[in-house]
């Protein structure tokens, strides 16, 4: 298919063209089949054209395709905020608004942050990923290439390293990094929220260390600072349960979600505690798309499905595979580093001779696998790093088939 009229700007990873898909298979316009473990990044939890999600989009097309909610309320936006106000597993009443995507969502987070509490400063992290809209682009922590020659950012923004076993950043260097950013460059009153993913996505599946969070939980509230937790990859299941969280031992001041939220149609979501979120003025938060009809009612479909019991079963499935199969290519394959993540959220790390990143190979074997009817998806500040975002719904000789492919990849490079 001709590209000509597309923004040369866009990366491609995969140059092939796709006709359609079913739970975690796809197939390109020349009739080839790949196995899916990328999964659109990670917006495909329940599969592709998962039935009852298709359904819901069908029976609403023929109701009500859109209507802007803050001109007039219709129902799929109301029940659908009513069942995330239950989904959402904390302690304190729930208000929040829809939006058309994760970066959306993160926009009308700082929005609400900063209204809520009279400050700009935002402290993000080293290797996180928030959206690509100018003000997500400064809370990456990673230059290249989201934010080579764009310029200036909205700010202030500030890093602090990501405390992770995965990263080797200790709880204590990481607070120690806190306490010489307020000492040397940023009072401490001037901020208005932490932002940070449990499990960091674009960063290469890396878990945040639970003391840390602890820590930062305990010294926001002494400072009447907020938390903003991104689970718009890492929700929805990925861990094997609805969010991480609950791993972590703390609550979000607003969370923010998108991703699998809708079966692969655009929805986000900010939610977060009852009193911020109607911090700003009658009209400060909006949209003319956001949780748009249609939307909102592949929503429904998609939490009715995702039972606690669902989702664990789903999860540890697919972490048991996976576990077990690196394990074994772990000793036999010296190019195979660590594995990242958790639940179902699992990366494969690539290194070389020297323990030192090696992307190199890691293209090689989606090259191959993608010759062998598989795709994957590069992740980590080198890129790499293989994130794993099969449907949480594979079946499993879907699943066992697709590690096949991978590790007959693996064993060309040996």
């Amino acid at each position: 298919m001709n590209q000509e009229s597309i923004s040369q700007s866009i990366a491609i990873v995969h140059p092939i063209t796709l006709s359609h898909g079913r739970n975690a298979e796809v197939w390109d316009t020349d009739g080839k089949r790949y196995i899916d473990f990328v999964g659109g990044i990670g917006v495909l939890n329940l599969g592709h054209c998962n039935p009852a999600v298709v359904e819901a989009i069908q029976a609403q097309a023929t109701r009500l395709t859109h209507y802007a909610f803050n001109a007039a309320p219709h129902g799929p936006y109301l029940a659908l905020m009513e069942q995330l106000s239950a989904f959402v597993p904390v302690s304190y009443p729930l208000a929040g608004m829809l939006t058309n995507s994760g970066a959306e969502a993160a926009e009308n987070a700082l929005k609400v942050a900063r209204g809520a509490t009279g400050k700009r400063a935002i402290i993000a992290f080293d290797g996180g990923f928030h959206g690509r809209t100018l003000a997500t682009l400064n809370l990456n922590g990673k230059v290249a290439p989201y934010k080579q020659r764009v310029g200036e950012l909205p700010g202030p923004v500030y890093h602090l390293p990501y405390p992770s076993a995965d990263t080797g950043v200790t709880c204590e260097q990481a607070l120690k990094a806190m306490e010489r950013l307020f000492s040397v460059e940023l009072a401490v009153e001037d901020v208005a929220a932490f932002i940070f993913e449990p499990v960091q996505g674009e960063g290469g599946f890396l878990a945040l260390d639970p003391a840390f969070a602890q820590a930062l939980r305990r010294f926001c509230d002494e400072q009447g600072i907020l938390i903003i937790i991104d689970e718009i990859q890492s929700g929805f299941g990925r861990t094997g349960q609805r969010f991480a969280f609950p791993r972590l031992g703390i609550e979000p001041d607003l969370l923010l979600l998108a991703k699998s939220i809708a079966g692969g149609m655009p929805l986000g979501a900010v939610v977060g505690r009852q009193a911020l979120m109607s911090a700003l003025p009658k009209g400060g938060l909006g949209g003319t798309y956001s949780g748009n009809p249609i939307a909102c009612a592949a929503a429904l479909a998609s939490l009715a499905q995702m039972s606690d019991e669902n989702l664990a079963t789903w999860g540890e499935r697919q972490e048991q595979a996976i576990v077990s199969r690196v394990a074994r290519w772990q000793g036999r394959f010296a190019f195979i580093g660590r594995l990242t993540g958790v639940g179902a959220m699992r990366g494969i790390e690539f290194v070389n001779a020297d323990g030192s990143p090696a992307p190199a190979l890691l293209a090689k074997v989606m090259e191959a696998a993608r010759a062998k009817g598989l795709l994957l998806m590069p992740s980590g500040k080198a890129r790499h790093i293989i994130r794993l975002l099969a449907p949480l719904t594979i079946e499993a000789e879907v699943l066992e088939e697709g590690l096949d492919i991978l590790e007959q990849c693996l064993a060309q490079l040996s």
